[in-house]
């Protein structure tokens, strides 16, 4: 098993994908504008928010991983994030990096859905 910090790295990129490829099919506006709107989903204030949001239909099992990633010890927090938020972040994160690399694209897919329909 990998750590959960690792599950959570890749996470981050995972959910950054996920959000730019929503946004170039979503909005029909510049590179640039199209960076500002994807900072309104990757900043660890609104994907604590967005944890909060799906919460409620993660498995057991997908619960777990996102309690693993929020009381990992990073060592880093951003200036820009309180702690608490930055923690629920990397949750969140680590459930993503989780999904992808255990081959659950469906289920990926399925919790990245519901996130990009609630923004």
């Amino acid at each position: 098993a990998l750590p959960i910090l690792v599950l959570a790295y890749i996470g981050d990129t995972i959910y950054d994908l996920f959000v730019r490829t929503f946004l170039i099919y979503t909005s029909d506006v510049s590179v640039h504008q199209l960076h500002m709107k994807s900072i309104s989903f990757v900043n660890a204030g609104s994907q604590s928010e967005t944890l909060n949001r799906i919460e409620d239909m993660l498995t057991e099992e997908e619960n777990n991983i996102v309690r693993r990633g929020r009381n990992a010890k990073s060592g880093t927090i951003p200036k820009n994030a309180d702690v608490a938020e930055y923690r629920r972040a990397t949750g969140l994160e680590s459930l993503l990096g989780y999904l992808f690399l255990t081959g659950q694209s469906e289920r990926l897919c399925q919790i990245m859905e519901c996130i990009l329909m609630r923004h």
